[in-house]
């Protein structure tokens, strides 16, 4: 091309095959030079992108590119036989490109669905008893396989039990940026936030020791969002998982943002003892209350019990029985007496009952004498 902008005739001493290899490699030299960084980089996007992703997404990805792909080339057959270079080369070329990113990308961000799909299709052309009722429903619309754990439900701990019980299925997705924000926290100044953040660490690395359950870290970062927060909802979204937190505030955000939610808090307050008024309880009486007289005591699950004249028995276990429990957004609240004091006013209701009951007989018979006296 070179050559014919000058004029230059092939076979003279500048326009031959080792001048022409020389002039072509310094070209794509200085291209390189320019672009190279850009490609480099863009590569490493690629990539990125491609370690990030789930192996079932990539599968139906490729399915949909494949099908795209097909669907261009027969819709260009017509294309072909036109004698015009646009009409029979670049508009199938743009066909394939257009529908092969298409179908890659319905593939790709729709393959949870697919696999419902699929699996649904299997269960139905499953062969069944004659009058079995079989409900036309998939089983897993609720499940989620993975579980992304934040930064709080790992320093809290409790998940460690939880999932040694057996009770959560399918895979933990522990972030990197939550890693991150664990070793900043266990690098912190301060020793309170250093032993949590070490805490988080511990109970993570117990989870893969124990290999209770599949773990993956997952390594991508979403660069343009600063919150960890905003970062573990957009996390949920792209891979259809669900956040368990014990993050009263991020459980909700959550809400209004169409992402589902486990929380620790909710668990354990469903599974603590129901507390009923008259109810007999064992406590030991640890500090003192806002009110006069008052002890406070604790359950083994943190509940607070307030005792009525409770300051007397101070560390002393004593029996008591529940007068009342309200609940609030920070937890139950039972208020209590020490068992005996109901004793004592029972006992001096029933005094107070018979001395009146003596009262009125000794009323009783004054007045009978008098009658009889005035006869």
């Amino acid at each position: 091309m070179i050559w014919l902008i000058l004029q230059v005739s092939y076979g003279t001493l500048v326009n031959n095959v080792i001048t022409n290899a020389i002039v072509g490699a310094i070209i794509f030299y200085l291209i390189s030079l320019l672009t190279g960084n850009y490609v480099l980089k863009l590569f490493d996007r690629f990539e990125s992108r491609l370690t990030n992703q789930r192996p079932i997404s990539l599968l139906f990805g490729i399915l949909g590119l494949i099908i795209g792909l097909v669907l261009a080339v027969l819709i260009s057959i017509v294309f072909f036989r036109s004698n015009t270079f646009f009409m029979n080369t670049m508009i199938p070329i743009i066909l394939m490109l257009i529908l092969g990113y298409f179908g890659f990308r319905l593939g790709n961000t729709q393959s949870d669905r697919w696999r419902k799909a699929f699996q649904f299709r299997r269960r139905s052309e499953a062969t069944k008893e004659p009058g079995e009722k079989i409900i036309d429903k998939p089983v897993d619309d609720n499940y989620h396989h993975y579980k992304i754990l934040d930064t709080n439900i790992l320093i809290d701990g409790r998940i460690y039990d939880v999932i040694k019980t057996g009770f959560v299925e399918g895979t933990l997705l522990v972030p990197k940026f939550v890693l991150y924000e664990l070793q900043y926290i266990a690098d912190s100044s301060d020793s309170v936030k250093r032993v949590r953040g070490r805490r988080g660490l511990d109970i993570l690395n117990k989870l893969q020791n124990e290999d209770l359950i599949p773990i993956e870290i997952y390594n991508k970062d979403y660069e343009d969002i600063d919150e960890v927060d905003t970062k573990l909802i957009q996390l949920a979204k792209d891979v259809d998982g669900v956040i368990v937190t014990n993050d009263y505030n991020l459980n909700k955000v959550i809400q209004f943002q169409n992402v589902k939610v486990l929380n620790i808090n909710a668990l354990a307050t469903s599974l603590r003892q129901k507390i009923l008024p008259g109810q007999k309880l064992n406590v030991m009486v640890v500090k003192n209350g806002t009110e006069r007289q008052q002890g406070v005591a604790y359950l083994d699950d943190g509940t607070m019990v307030v005792v009525e004249d409770g300051r007397y028995f101070f560390n002393q276990h004593i029996d008591v029985v529940v007068t009342s429990a309200i609940q609030t957004d920070a937890g139950k609240m039972i208020f209590a007496r020490p068992e005996h004091s109901t004793k004592n006013i029972t006992d001096k209701n029933d005094n107070n009952g018979n001395s009146n009951n003596s009262n009125s007989n000794g009323k009783q018979k004054n007045n009978k004498r008098k009658n009889s006296g005035n006869r």
